[in-house]
């Protein structure tokens, strides 16, 4: 009988933990898919209307490019996905983004967040794990 409800107790917790490691991945608070699929479509809105940062997107093929950062935010954000598109630096070599355009695509990017309805907390986890990709964006 012990053996049994041991069995049982290990059971319900390996499940509770299950459940919270994926409760609190950053995808899981960024809605999942449908979060993800929405802050994208928002992003791309966005910069389709605005005249600082759309000539950078001009010639960009709209559905990849959405599907891409749909991608490499599901993996930044622990999501289901592995991301083997281009790198960083190599998508943005040539494009000689400046700091201040840069900085006005983070504010199009967290315009699309509260669209989207992602709380300011979980905007900032994810600006803070894109954050570092900056010097692979800016001046190349």
């Amino acid at each position: 009988m012990l053996k049994k409800c041991f069995s049982y107790c290990a059971a319900l917790l390996l499940l509770t933990a299950c459940a919270t490691s994926t409760e609190r991945t950053l995808y899981n608070k960024l809605g999942g898919e449908p979060g993800v699929e929405k802050i994208v479509t928002n992003l791309v809105q966005n910069i389709g209307h605005d005249e600082q940062i759309f000539h950078y997107f001009a010639e960009a093929n709209v559905t990849r490019f959405k599907e891409h950062l749909a991608w490499h935010l599901c993996d930044i954000s622990d999501g289901p996905c592995t991301y083997t598109g281009d790198t960083m630096q190599l998508i943005h070599d040539g494009m000689t983004i400046n700091e201040r355009d840069f900085n006005h695509m983070v504010d199009l990017l967290i315009e699309a967040m509260y669209e989207a309805d992602v709380p300011h907390h979980i905007q900032n986890q994810l600006l803070a794990r894109l954050a570092p990709m900056r010097k692979d964006i800016i001046y190349r």
